[in-house]
């Protein structure tokens, strides 16, 4: 089953490494707090604690709690959870037992464990259900060893150990029936009827959306694709897909997608972390062959044959009760709760301000009705009257505080990470982590993986050296003689994790595997290779899976009673430096002297110059007495006194869109480098091909540096030199830790892409892990934050572009809604104090409150990114969340808006010709025109915060269909409000001409602003005048640039 977890721990693989990276970060974070005097408000992009994250809401002013934190992690849920998982681990049995006991008495034994159908088994499979069960669910061998083992358990299920089952698709809909599916029950989601009666529409209906396109993110990832063998075919199927009886071939990185039992295997070892709890690494093979789902294959390879599927499985129980969906808070979110409640401190001092001055005003006798007779005169006036008036002032001050709370200010955060990461989605990228969303647009440096990310991943043998001889064309073998064209064969066909499948049509051969083994493989076709014979005239003994860091796989085979080779493939010029001798194509075994070696080495050198990927076949005999006869998975194949056969150039040409992707990252001020397990000269010749490196640069060191020399260098050193680092070649994945590791030390922002279950360590330690979504496996997925489902660098730029369209989005909403609050705020706060009455009502300012929090994101966060975000430098992690620019716009449009509004407050009778009207008529026409023209203000300002830093404000506006919308349907429902609703808004309706006056007092706010962007803003931010701030700031020269640019 697919985990459905968005964060999860690094893998067992390199767990030391990433523990040491993981107890590092901790230490910077709290020594980083200490610095900073313990900001309640501000978290780390990653791995946040519990206590962390309590700190803040705790510190938050919350008028909603619900409305305000439901899209954050719910810390009680999320503990009681981590203690179901724990006890679930470790009294499964005991668990088992009890939800059996209490079904009893409504289901039977068979309907309640599985959703195996009893009588439809029985009819076509003539398996026996008790050990079925008992197989799945106590992993019991002696049960195994009953049932015949994997061979009479396959023809228990009617499937074929090396056809799997059929394709048809009734046959899998009939063992999808009988049973069950691979998935797990999900928690019904509230209806939006619900959500409506809980809260008022417009923020529900949006928050309704939210959940549907989160379950849909997390539907997507857990969709894991595998491979499977249905007709004696490898085909690709969803994870959901999978049926009992299925064959499903495993390699490293891949999560086990269901219960099983081993077929074959070589080296398999599983972490079974996930269901045990125990970090230890279980080696399967005969004696050991029970596989339980969602554990990961940590080595080797091998296959297995599918038991139990669902909520038949361990794995299926656990999910079902842990199907939750799980919030997250960002550090944008979190700022800016700090951002709101300041904002709402000040405007509760303010209302708590106006409220004593209204009371003193009214109890001294100084608040007047609409007809001008006193409200209140001591000892004439009831007390039911004094109550009232008391109450509606406190009504007036309630109402500032609800206006001058900005609730909607984190909530936007989330409406933006919504609608990004559905669009992302579209740009081939499946956000896991919401925080790496907003990070991303900070990333100053993107370390990225050569193969399938800056090059197609579509590998052709192009070149071929065998025999001390260059082959022209490449699969003219005719000159060796057949004994090695022979040998070169059986290790070309066992030395692989790929097949050969033929079409019974007779069609082409349909190869599969790694892009470098379909590329061997295929030339191994071309050359006269029948796989399927070859493979069966020698036994696989054992095999040394492809090592990362070694860059050689091996394999050794029973030719024979007295004869065992041992054939070796991987990295040239590695796999050269073990061989003794080599092979000519007359069959006879020379020995390298200095002088071959050279020649063999450039070779070696033009391919990869060529930018070739370079592999080697090598081989030695081996006496079948060297075998050993136990612990046959421990034994080390030989690897030096190694005999070379010969060496493929493999080419993989650059993706198109690479070298303008990179070239944009440099104007954005993103560095890229280049971090690959290929041959130096290769990177460097990919290198120059993608833009990465310069001419100039491409000979020198350190901007090209081979992986052990970096190791190989103390901290010191390393630091030193990181930042000139653009391309390594020859890489380990420690070296890309190493890497990362010293870029974050010198304050960079970084991004790695990896696709191995080795890159783990990395991609957790990265500000922004982004694992490949075709050639990753399950392990670097689930370290990652970011996946690319294309394997295209040039997604990865589209990432950067969303990630700064994300903050830039964020900048305008705080921009339009700072204005809403300060001009609302003092308008009603200076009207107050003057006169005892307020302009805009309590119903007037629930209304503006709704076009500031959820209309107002709405338009403003969903604007899409514009090309101008990747021509600024990244924003700095401290850059402040309110620009400069952003304060001059803010305070030219409040302050045009408080004076122009507080004139018509005081003066509106006369400006309006309202003498001759009723005093009462009068004021409420005043207070209706004030009202109409406030809201006009914001609507005209809505596109005015499209554009912060542009003086033109209308470019591309059009194009935002939603934003057009909503600005048209504030206006239609602010007509309805003043010519229809009056009576429930206490206004009046406005002739033609007051209406006219009211649009035109919004559209001067246009050439305002435009003459307002000529006013030049310091460089120096307004909040750093403030001693705290100025103490806890280390802006960088660059990023302050790249804050106001």
């Amino acid at each position: 089953m697919a985990s459905g977890t968005g964060s999860s721990p690094p893998p067992e693989t390199g767990a030391p490494v990433a523990a040491v990276a993981a107890s590092e970060e901790e230490l910077e974070q709290a020594v980083e707090g200490e610095e900073e005097g313990e900001d309640a408000f501000e978290i780390p992009s990653k791995n946040a604690s519990h206590d962390r994250l309590r700190q803040w809401r705790q510190a938050a002013l919350v008028l909603n709690a619900s409305s305000r934190f439901r899209y954050t992690l719910d810390l009680e849920r999320e503990e009681e959870k981590e203690n179901l998982k724990g006890m679930i681990r470790a009294h499964a049995q005991v668990i088992r037992a009890v939800f059996l006991f209490k079904e009893a008495g409504q289901k039977n034994l068979g309907e309640y464990y599985t959703s195996i159908k009893l009588e439809t088994l029985s009819q076509r499979f003539p398996v026996d259900l008790k050990k079925l069960m008992m197989l799945n669910r106590d992993h019991d061998t002696i049960i195994f060893q009953e049932l015949g083992g994997v061979t009479g358990l396959s023809d228990l299920l009617k499937s074929n150990l090396d056809k799997g089952v059929s394709p048809d698709e009734n046959e899998l809909l009939r063992r999808r029936d009988i049973f069950g599916a691979n998935t797990y029950p999900r928690k019904k989601r509230r209806s939006i009827w619900l959500l409506l009666y809980h809260y008022h529409w417009a923020w529900q209906q949006s928050d309704y959306r939210q959940s549907l396109q989160f379950q849909h993110l997390n539907g997507e990832k857990q969709n894991i694709q595998v491979e499977v063998i249905r007709g004696g075919k490898r085909i690709g199927a969803s994870i959901f897909d999978l049926v009992v009886g299925d064959v499903v071939p495993l390699k490293i990185g891949d999560q086990v997608p269901a219960d099983g039992i081993l077929i074959s295997g070589h080296s398999l070892a599983i972490d079974e972390s996930s269901m045990t709890g125990e970090s230890k690494i279980v080696h399967k093979d005969q004696r050991a062959p029970l596989l339980m789902s969602g554990c990961k294959v940590a080595d080797g390879y091998g296959s297995m044959l599918v038991t139990g599927v669902g909520t038949n499985t361990e794995w299926g129980m656990l999910m079902a009760n842990l199907s939750e969906d799980v919030g997250e808070e960002t550090p944008l979110q979190v700022r800016l709760n700090g951002v709101a409640t300041l904002i709402g401190i000040v405007g509760l001092l303010v209302a708590a301000a106006v409220l004593v001055v209204l009371w003193i005003r009214y109890f001294t006798g100084h608040t007047k009705n609409s007809d001008g007779t006193t409200q209140f005169v001591a000892g004439t006036t009831g007390v039911k009257q004094e109550f009232m008036g008391a109450i509606r002032i406190l009504t007036i001050t309630v109402t500032i505080v609800v206006v001058a709370v900005p609730e909607g200010l984190p909530l936007a955060v989330t409406l933006t990470l919504a609608y990004s990461m559905r669009k992302m989605m579209r740009d081939k990228a499946l956000v896991r982590r919401l925080s790496s969303c907003e990070t991303m647009g900070s990333a100053t440096t993107i370390c990225s993986d050569k193969t399938g990310t800056l090059t197609t991943n579509k590998m052709t043998v192009v070149e071929a050296y065998f025999g001390g001889t260059k082959f022209d064309p490449c699969d003219n073998t005719g000159m060796m003689c057949t004994s090695v064209t022979a040998l070169l064969i059986e290790g070309i066909a066992q030395n692989t994790n790929g097949t050969v499948f033929w079409p019974e049509d007779g069609e082409a051969a349909e190869v599969t595997g790694s892009p470098t083994e379909k590329a061997i493989l295929s030339w191994g076709l071309m050359i006269g290779m029948d796989f399927k014979d070859v493979r069966s005239k020698s036994s696989i003994i054992h095999v040394h899976p492809f090592n990362s860091e070694k860059k050689r796989g091996g394999v050794a085979l029973q030719v024979s009673d007295t004869e065992v080779h041992i054939h070796w493939k991987g990295a040239a010029e590695i796999l050269l430096a073990s061989c003794r001798s080599w092979l000519s194509t007359d069959g006879s075994v020379q020995p390298i002297s200095s002088g071959k070696h050279r020649e063999f080495k450039k070779w070696i050198d033009d391919m990869a110059m060529s930018s070739l990927r370079c592999v080697a076949f090598a081989y030695c005999p081996c006496e079948p007495r060297m075998v050993p006869t136990e612990s046959l998975d421990k034994w080390k194949l030989p690897e030096d006194d190694l005999t070379l056969i010969g060496v493929l150039g493999i080419k993989d040409p650059c993706r198109p869109g690479v070298r303008n992707a990179v070239q944009l990252c440099s104007i954005a001020g993103v560095k890229v480098r280049m971090v690959t397990g290929d041959n130096v000269e290769t990177a460097k010749a990919i290198g120059l091909e993608c833009g990465i490196l310069d001419t100039k640069d491409a000979a020198s060191e350190p901007i090209v540096i081979e992986g052990k020399v970096f190791r190989d260098m103390s901290e010191v050193a390393r630091e030193e030199i990181v930042e000139k680092i653009t391309v390594m070649g020859r890489s380990s994945p420690n070296d890309k830790l190493l890497l990362v590791q010293s870029l974050k030390r010198k304050g960079h922002v970084v991004a790695v892409t990896g696709d191995g279950t080795n890159d783990a360590p990395a991609l957790h330690e990265a500000d922004i892990g982004l694992s490949m979504g075709i050639s990753g496996t399950e392990v670097a997925k689930e370290s990652s934050d970011i996946i690319i489902l294309d394997d295209d660098f040039t997604s990865v730029v589209k990432v950067v572009r969303w990630g700064r369209s994300v903050y830039a989005n964020i900048q305008k909403f705080i921009q339009f809604q700072l204005t809403v609050n300060v001009a609302a705020l003092v308008i009603n706060v200076v009207a107050a104090m003057s006169s005892g009455d307020v302009p805009l009502n309590a119903v007037e300012l629930l209304w503006v409150n709704l076009i500031m929090d959820t209309l107002g994101a709405l338009a403003l966060a969903t604007e899409p990114p514009i090309d101008n975000l990747m021509k600024r430098h990244p924003v700095g992690r401290r850059e402040p969340l309110v620009t400069n620019i952003m304060w001059r716009n803010i305070f030219i449009q409040a302050l045009y808006q408080i004076a122009v509004l507080l004139i018509f407050n005081f003066d509106g009778k006369r400006i309006l010709h309202l003498q001759n009207e009723s005093r009462e008529h009068a004021d409420k026409m005043k207070n209706t025109f004030v009202f109409n023209a406030f809201v006009f203000c914001q609507i005209f300002n809505e596109f005015n915060a499209r554009k912060p830093e542009e003086k033109n404000v209308f470019k591309g506006v059009t194009n935002n269909h939603l934003f057009m919308g909503i600005v048209g349907a504030t206006t239609g429902l602010q007509l309805l409000i003043i010519e229809f609703l009056g009576k429930f808004f206490d206004t009046a309706r406005l002739n033609w001409r007051l209406w006219l006056l009211s649009v035109a007092i919004g559209a001067v706010s246009w050439p305002l602003v435009h003459l307002g962007k000529f006013i030049p803003v310091p460089v120096r931010p307004f909040q750093s005048y403030f001693k705290r701030c100025s103490c806890r700031r280390k802006p960088r020269q660059d990023e302050e640039q790249g804050g106001r640019s």
